[in-house]
């Protein structure tokens, strides 16, 4: 069942507002880039759909990805104007954001990515954690926010990504996955798992992979409005994201 979903300051609220790239981080005088390197294989995921030959097996069809579903999950999109853009898995007390963006054909960009995030929380006056994890590199962040009862606190994320064939997919594990590793294998797994169609047409690197909603999708009744996300504490790069509409049940 699909709805418009209200922000009420949760944590993953808080969380998404912590996801979005830094436009031209890495520029910052005497800062010296990142070497690019070609992507990496992917023995384990996450796929291109030309290496699946059934994506759609045991997976929500969104279009620009196809999602692993696994019993007790909700599936929340969001958009950015009227463009669905990313996906959310909620699964308990622990939630993964499934973005994916076109990248180029020989060079990776997730390690240019990480520079521009980590700045991006530096800046705002967070901590970050560059280490190697079950996904290969990536960030773990402290990152400041205001709790809802006015006081100041941090928010645990973790960012993972993956370089692929000609896109890019990044994930935003927050809640408890973000500090327990055993809440955070499923949402891992559902990562590796995850098919990217990228399509044949040009992209400038960057630009996200549109997603859809699944052809049998039903809307709420009216009555649970949306409301526009407040501006993130990183803006720039991929746009402001909202809440959009969600699964409740997806197996």
């Amino acid at each position: 069942m699909f709805g418009r979903r209200k922000k009420n300051g949760s944590d993953e609220d808080l969380a998404g507002e912590a996801e979005q790239f830094v436009d031209d981080a890495g520029d910052d005088a005497g800062q010296a880039p990142r070497v690019a390197l070609e992507p990496a294989p992917r023995p384990d995921g996450p796929w291109d759909h030309t290496e699946v030959s059934e994506p759609g097996e045991g997976r929500v069809d969104l279009g620009g990805l196809f999602v692993p579903g696994v019993e007790g999950m909700e599936l929340r999109v969001e958009v950015a104007g009227d463009a669905i853009v990313a996906a959310t898995v909620v699964l308990g007390d622990s939630a993964v954001q499934l973005q994916a963006f076109a990248a180029p054909k020989r060079e990776g960009i997730w390690s240019e990515v990480r520079e521009e995030i980590a700045t991006g929380i530096t800046q705002q006056g967070g901590v970050i954690d560059e280490i190697e994890g079950p996904l290969g590199w990536e960030l773990r962040a402290q990152v400041p926010v205001q709790l809802p009862d006015g006081t100041n606190g941090v928010q645990l994320v973790r960012f993972v990504g993956i370089d692929g064939k000609r896109w890019f997919l990044r994930g935003v594990i927050s809640g408890q996955g973000a500090v327990q590793p055993q809440a955070a294998g499923v949402l891992e797994q559902i990562f590796r798992d995850t098919v990217v169609v990228r399509g044949e047409g040009p992209m400038a690197p960057r630009d996200p992979i549109v997603l859809k909603l699944p052809e049998d999708a039903q809307m709420m009744p009216d009555g649970v409005q949306q409301e526009d996300q407040e501006g993130s504490r990183f803006s720039g790069g991929m746009g402001q994201l909202q809440r959009g509409p969600e699964i409740t049940e997806v197996r």
